[in-house]
C-alpha cells in the first residue's frame, strides 16, 4: 500500500514541475511580448520578438533536453521547469536591455 501512495505523490509533483515550467515559458514570452511593446509595438518588433522566443526555446531545449537524457533521464519534468528558468532569465535580459534601444 505505500508504494502505491509514494507513487501518487511523486506523480502529483511531476505534474506541479510540468505546470510551474509551462507558466515559466509563459511568463518569458510575455516578457518578450512587452518589450516589443515598449519599443514601438509594430508588426516587426512583434515578429522579431516571437521569433527570438521560439529560437531560445528551440535552442535552449535542444541543450536542456540532451542533458536531461544524460543526467535525469525520464524525468521531462525538470527539464521543462529548467528550459522555463531559462526562458524567463533570458527574456527578462531581453525587457531590460528595451532601454538601450535607439531609434
Amino acid at each position: 500500500m505505500d508504494t502505491l501512495h509514494t507513487t501518487a505523490g511523486a506523480d502529483s509533483t511531476r505534474g506541479t514541475i510540468t505546470a510551474i515550467g509551462v507558466v515559466l515559458l509563459l511568463v518569458g514570452l510575455l516578457e518578450h511580448l512587452l518589450s516589443a511593446r515598449a519599443i514601438g509595438g509594430s508588426y516587426i518588433a512583434f515578429r522579431d520578438h516571437i521569433f527570438g522566443f521560439l529560437l531560445i526555446t528551440i535552442v535552449f531545449g535542444a541543450i536542456i533536453f540532451g542533458l536531461g537524457l544524460r543526467f535525469w533521464k525520464g524525468r521531462r519534468d525538470i527539464s521543462l521547469l529548467a528550459l522555463g528558468v531559462v526562458n524567463v532569465l533570458v527574456g527578462f535580459y531581453v525587457y531590460l536591455q528595451r532601454f538601450h534601444v535607439h531609434g
